[in-house]
């Protein structure tokens, strides 16, 4: 399977002919190339799904497939860095998502982006992204994803940034560098102990788990925790701060102020994944040696979920609205990994969160794409400057919905079956727990209905300065349809036989209690919404009202982002950073410029001395002559 080696080229390719080319070429050409490359790509990762899927069964086993590996960087004996294609379930599964999402946004680009300046630098940075997610989720070993995560970090902040003229989408860019950033030190670090003891990058061998391998972390502790413990954890906050974990979730939001089809592709379907395919990949590791930081992480990731969508619910911007409903969608996804035993029905967690992680691209992509038709037809995010807009696109108006069903967990929609199965594993693992996570879905089902039906539906639009609203181009509903369909019908995937990777199928069975309940839950979210939103009335002001101490800080994202400005504004720079700054200006500069001021005060006196007048030499030398004769003399 070496020609999946052709995944990664053919990306980079266009990322590098593109960039090359950038002016010289007419944007309808550097967009259909861009395209055309990544139609390829994604039919090289369908065959490759279908080859793998068919072929690498053993006994109901999936095997680990090494398709292309070769030495990059030599340590020593055992330690060393490989580039290389590791294909395994999870992995085959990424290809697909990664690959489908990417192709939808290249697709519907082509008339979103249209007519925009540097459309074709924006094809040339989708590419890269492209490139660097694809190798991220086939690294053969945790320093080549690592490097591909990076590759990811810079990519993301040269596409949020695209409007650079814009001063909000350059601080958006700059806040998601340094915040994942941050994050990424804690990964690096976590990486560098992992290694140290265990002498190797390797996944296959360290999610062997075999003893031996972790026997020189025996009896190694730091602050009460294991080192193992300390590693783990340390790599987790790298996965956290892509996946826009509380409290590095502050990025997320902010990077709405990028072009909407990179936010489907960033910020919805791939990036913000990454640090759950990063829990995923290290899986083995964290059941069998760290289970109390898999059980942390479910708690960062309920309390996220919960945190997220209660913001969710008061946002008037339909693209942060999104935003805070991936940060909460994500949370679910680590709460069924922190949850998740191993192997058979124990791993339901395991393969939920996959499951989830499937869906949610699809129908998160679809309402990211849907906000991008609507934003194109009205020329606002605002839904204050939205309303009645169903007659005006209709294609937009039933994929949106469908979405909102699909994300809501109303059967038979994808994300009914996949929410089902985390909230069974969550309810196995604590009834406390799941009853929090049943919430939430329920809020989601809520805010979601708020954003359609105060789009949709509620008052009736009103036309400015002639404008009038219309259906989006055929470039742009064509991914919403096929996005929409794939929505539908991704549920009845048979998901748990194609993510077993331990000696077993998972079974995805439907428990009736626990579907009943999160149904009932869900249609009374989206019944509470129907009621304040769907008609023109005064009834959610009125809430709004009531409670207006708690609308007003969820509103302002309970004043998380002031509070960071607070401590690196108020503490780090004016409390740190000046004073360091100060002393560095004015006692180690000061300093040197003193000696440089001496220095030269000195050798202005003494240049005399170098006049180049024998007369002078000579009375000198006979002066220093005789005050050696008389310091002889009278000692």
């Amino acid at each position: 399977m070496e020609y999946t080696l052709y995944i990664l080229i053919l990306p980079l390719l266009s990322f590098v002919v593109l960039g090359l080319m950038d002016t010289k070429w007419k944007p309808v050409v550097a967009g259909t190339v861009g395209t055309a490359i990544l139609t390829i790509v994604t039919a090289l990762s369908y065959y490759t799904a279908w080859e793998y899927f068919s072929t690498a069964n053993l006994n109901g086993t999936y095997q680990k497939i090494i398709a292309f590996n070769t030495v990059w960087v030599q340590f020593n004996e055992h330690l060393h860095i490989d580039m290389g294609i590791l294909l395994d379930p999870i992995s085959v599964m990424m290809l697909v998502v990664i690959s489908t999402v990417s192709l939808m946004v290249h697709i519907y680009s082509l008339a979103y982006m249209k007519g925009e300046r540097g459309f074709e630098r924006y094809y040339a940075f989708l590419s890269l992204f492209s490139f660097a997610m694809l190798g991220l989720v086939v690294s053969t070993n945790i320093f080549q994803m690592y490097m591909f995560w990076e590759m990811v970090g810079l990519s993301s902040y040269l596409l949020i940034g695209f409007y650079y003229t814009k001063p909000e989408a350059v601080a958006a860019s700059k806040k998601a560098f340094i915040v994942t950033r941050f994050a990424d030190l804690g990964f690096l670090i976590g990486i560098l102990i992992l290694s140290y003891y265990t002498k190797t990058f390797d996944f296959g061998i360290l999610t062997s788990c075999d003893a031996n391998v972790f026997a020189s972390f025996s009896g190694v502790t730091f602050m009460g925790a294991s080192a193992l413990s300390w590693a783990m954890a340390l790599i987790f906050i790298g996965g956290a701060g892509k996946s826009a974990m509380f409290p590095l979730h502050i990025w997320l939001p902010d990077a709405m102020e990028g072009p909407t089809p990179v936010s489907a592709l960033i910020h919805a379907a791939t990036m913000v994944v990454a640090g759950v395919f990063l829990v995923a990949r290290l899986f083995p590791v964290y059941i069998t040696f760290t289970p109390e930081v898999l059980h942390g992480i479910a708690y960062v990731g309920a309390f996220t979920s919960l945190f997220a969508a209660v913001i969710a619910i008061v946002q008037t911007d339909i693209k942060r609205v999104l935003a805070f409903s991936t940060i909460s969608q994500i949370g679910f996804m680590m709460v069924a990994l922190g949850v998740s035993g191993y192997g058979g029905q124990a791993g339901t967690g395991y393969m939920a969160s996959m499951f989830h992680l499937f869906t949610h691209a699809m129908f998160k992509a679809l309402l990211f794409l849907g906000a991008g038709s609507i934003i194109h037809a009205v020329h606002s995010n605002e839904m204050t400057q939205m309303g009645g807009l169903k007659k005006f696109l209709p294609v937009t108006r039933w994929t949106f919905l469908i979405a909102c069903l699909a994300i809501a967990g109303i059967p038979p929609f994808s994300g009914f079956f996949s929410k089902d199965e985390i909230l069974a594993a969550t309810m196995h693992f604590s009834p406390g727990l799941g009853v929090i996570m049943t919430f939430t879905a329920g809020l989601t089902a809520f805010y979601m209905f708020r954003l359609y039906y105060r789009i949709f539906h509620g008052k009736k639009y009103q036309t400015t300065n002639g404008h009038t609203p219309h259906e989006s181009p055929v470039a742009m509903t064509l991914p919403l349809v096929f996005l929409g369909v794939v929505t539908i019908f991704a549920g009845f995937i048979p998901f748990g036989k194609f993510v077993s990777s331990d000696g077993g199928y998972y079974h995805i069975h439907i428990d009736p209690t626990i579907a009943t309940i999160s149904v009932v839950v869900a249609l009374a979210g989206i019944g509470l919404a129907t009621w304040l939103y769907r008609k023109e009335n005064d009834a959610s002001a009125a809430v709004a009202h009531k409670f207006n101490t708690i609308y007003r800080a969820a509103y302002h994202r309970f004043y998380i982002d002031e509070l960071y400005l607070f401590i690196t504004k108020k503490i780090i720079f004016k409390r740190i950073s000046s004073p360091v700054a100060w002393f560095d200006r004015h006692i180690v500069d000061g300093t040197m410029n003193g000696l440089a001021s001496v220095t030269q005060w000195v050798s202005l006196k003494i240049k005399g001395f170098q006049s180049g007048k024998i007369q002078h030499y000579a009375f000198v030398i006979l002066l220093g002559t005789l005050i050696i004769a008389a310091i002889v003399i009278f000692i």
